[in-house]
């Protein structure tokens, strides 16, 4: 594999499964040194070791995104290892208890936005200043953030009015954040999965009764894998993506592009 990444330090928040782990493995096989951060311990080292398996160099860091003290040791501790950031990967997030919007807690809205958009911002806040201390390479570049949206950030779905919020608002705070960096050569950008099998993904569409309509909502006929996200975050945050920023890359085997044909196929049913 070539080392697009050698030498970049990258920071990966939720990196203790899923499309996190896998993102940090190719991170690692890429050349950088990865900082993986999570709230589980024990599956934050097992993705160290695998990191380290690929030959890469790395540190976990336990942190919760939802609180300010814990992203800004995350920063600390990933900049007194290794001094810099060039990359991050804002992956954190949580689906809630998916119910009607009349129905739902304040508890599960708080949380839901907690993770998935105050802790996003929290992160963003960190990776920006401490990217702008750091000198320019020849280029103009200082450092590239993919955020994680979903097609729920294009979408509204029935149940799942708090993290559809979320979601839109990472668009809208990765657009933000974009053009408030843009000439400063900090790159930031959004990546947009439909269903991946993910532990998330299991969750909410694992059901025998769920999964094969929820399958049937991706014209490819499958749900994606966590390594081809990890694979299209490799990219943004690479050289080849130069140009891109403020961005939202949809990657959902054909989810949108299908949505309407499925609910006229559905209506009334």
């Amino acid at each position: 594999m070539t080392k697009e990444l050698e030498n970049k330090v990258a920071v990966i928040t939720g990196g203790t499964s899923g499309i996190g782990r896998d993102t940090a493995i190719l991170f690692a096989q890429a050349g950088a040194k990865v900082i993986v951060a999570g709230r589980r311990e024990k599956e934050g080292k097992e993705t160290l070791d695998l990191v380290r398996a690929a030959g890469g160099e790395g540190i976990f860091v336990k942190t919760d995104v939802a609180k300010a003290a814990d992203v800004a040791a995350l920063f600390a501790q990933a900049v007194a290892k290794f001094g810099r950031v060039d990359i991050g990967f804002n992956n954190a997030g949580i689906e809630g208890m998916w119910a009607p919007v009349a129905e739902q807690t304040e508890a599960d809205w708080d949380a839901v936005l907690d993770i998935n958009l105050k802790g996003m911002w929290l992160c963003l806040k960190h990776e920006i200043r401490q990217m702008l201390k750091q000198a320019a390479s020849p280029d103009g570049s200082r450092g590239a953030i993919v955020n994680m949206a979903s097609v729920a950030g294009w979408i509204g779905a029935a149940g799942a009015g708090a993290y559809c919020a979320s979601k839109h608002a990472v668009i809208g705070l990765t657009k933000a954040a974009a053009l408030e960096t843009a000439t400063q050569g900090i790159r930031i950008n959004a990546i947009c999965p439909a269903v991946i099998e993910t532990p998330m993904g299991e969750r909410l569409f694992g059901a025998p009764e769920v999964r094969p309509f929820a399958v049937g909502m991706h014209p490819i006929g499958r749900f994606g894998k966590p390594m081809e996200v990890a694979e299209a975050v490799l990219w943004m945050c690479s050289d080849r993506a130069s140009f891109m920023t403020g961005q939202s890359l949809v990657l959902d085997g054909g989810f949108l592009a299908g949505r309407g044909a499925v609910a006229a196929a559905t209506a009334g049913k």
